[in-house]
């Protein structure tokens, strides 16, 4: 005869908890691993520091907030250029994004010690802009750092286009002194040229 007590009913509940069916339960879909990328694989960090970034809205007439994060002063394995690039914390979204030119000449931000503004053509959205950036750090000492990095990336860089631009222009200066008289045809290079024309002449269309 059935026991209808309460105790029977707990021990009868605790034997099928504890009770091993067997079965084993597999995924619906099997999901393949997928690598994860940055695009910073092959640049090395210069500098990481902690701070908020804000850009300039025109059309407002006012500072917005673009994000709060870790940015980034990363130099290119192979051909040497840096970038500064800003991530959000929390998202990782991209909320700066552009190479460090010579052009870009950093600004102490009024009334802050702790703040600099900068103009730089930026890549965040996926296109070209002109963006008027203010970043905040949290003390003086890492604006500074942040500022005098910056600053010596763009002079060593405008060192070396200096450099490249001298060298162009030597070599044009080399290129004007030749003189046409000074270059005799190689032997046989009359005959081709008048091969050359005459076959030009074959190939013309012919007029109506």
């Amino acid at each position: 005869m059935a026991s209808d007590s309460p105790d029977h009913e707990d021990v009868a509940a605790a034997v099928g908890e504890d009770e091993d069916t067997g079965a084993q339960i597999a995924p619906i879909v099997a999901l393949a691993e997928v690598a994860v990328t940055t695009g910073e694989e092959e640049e090395d960090v210069l500098l990481d520091l902690k701070a908020k970034l804000y850009r300039f809205d025109k059309d407002g007439n006012q500072w917005k907030e673009r994000g709060t994060g870790s940015v980034k002063l990363l130099k290119h394995q192979g051909t040497g250029k840096v970038r500064l690039v800003m991530r959000q914390a929390k998202t990782l979204k991209i909320c700066a994004n552009h190479l460090v030119v010579p052009s870009i000449k950093l600004q102490e931000h009024a009334g802050s010690d702790k703040s600099c503004v900068w103009h730089a053509s930026d890549f965040a959205d996926g296109e070209l802009k002109e963006e008027l950036f203010c970043i905040r750090f949290g003390s003086v000492e890492n604006c500074k750092k942040f500022m005098e990095t910056v600053e010596g990336i763009t002079e060593s860089t405008g060192d070396v286009e200096e450099k490249s631009s001298e060298e162009v222009s030597d070599a044009v200066g080399q290129l004007s002194t030749l003189s046409v008289d000074d270059t005799k045809p190689e032997k046989g290079s009359e005959k081709t040229a008048e091969k050359t024309g005459t076959e030009t002449k074959a190939e013309a269309p012919s007029e109506d």
